[in-house]
């Protein structure tokens, strides 16, 4: 299954709590919302389950026995990055939540929360998540499109790119300006690029090009 497909897939609200009666409310609440719960009871429980390949979002308790809530958030900083989580507590203080905003959480909860707080925060997290899986699969496409160039339509691009004319290209690959000519005709025609701010663009996105004003080298020859 393609990313673009995944993307598509029913989104997923993981829910780690050590209170099995907050684990069901949750799991009922947001499979009312239509979503798919997933729940757990402890940080090492979540850890277990393969990474999630599709929108999702993980309301995360801080209190939680052995390994706690911003403990779990700083592994998942390192392995499921791309992952939301929205706190939730009974006993929240300002140092705790502001560890938790910078370190990327979406929102910090307090107990006891209305259910429409709750369900607003994880329509912006999956929003976010879905978000992130579209730039994602949209980088895959561009780099099988580079992957597709020869050799020497990858040397014409990163010079295009750097805003040398076809005769400045023919010149330092030592071919003829038609050859360039015909070589970039190919290389935009496969990267799907109407015009040379889109290649830029696309170079960009790839790490093939600083990120700068396109039309400040965009001499088209």
């Amino acid at each position: 299954m393609s990313a673009a497909a995944k993307s598509q897939q029913q989104p997923i609200v993981f829910v780690v709590d050590d209170d099995i009666s907050v684990r069901e409310s949750l799991e009922l609440l947001i499979k009312f919302a239509g979503w798919q719960p997933e729940t757990f009871a402890s940080a090492e429980e979540f850890l277990s389950r393969p990474p999630s390949v599709g929108p999702s979002c993980l309301v995360l308790d801080v209190s939680l026995p052995n390994l706690s809530g911003l403990d779990l958030q700083k592994l998942i900083i390192t392995d499921q990055a791309d992952m939301p989580i929205i706190f939730i507590t009974g006993h929240g203080d300002v140092p705790m939540t502001v560890q938790a905003m910078k370190a990327g959480a979406v929102e910090f909860l307090t107990k006891p929360f209305e259910d429409e707080v709750l369900l607003t925060a994880i329509r912006h997290a999956i929003k976010r998540s879905m978000a992130v899986l579209h730039d994602r699969a949209q980088i895959a496409a561009l780099r099988s499109s580079y992957e597709s160039l020869t050799a020497r339509e990858q040397e014409v691009l990163r010079l295009v790119v750097a805003g040398m004319l076809n005769k400045q290209i023919g010149m330092k690959l030592g071919i003829s300006e038609i050859t360039v000519k015909a070589h970039r005709g190919k290389m935009m025609q496969k990267m799907k690029a109407d015009s040379l701010a889109d290649l830029v663009k696309t170079a960009v996105r790839l790490g093939l090009a600083p990120a700068r004003n396109p039309w400040r080298t965009a001499t088209v020859d």
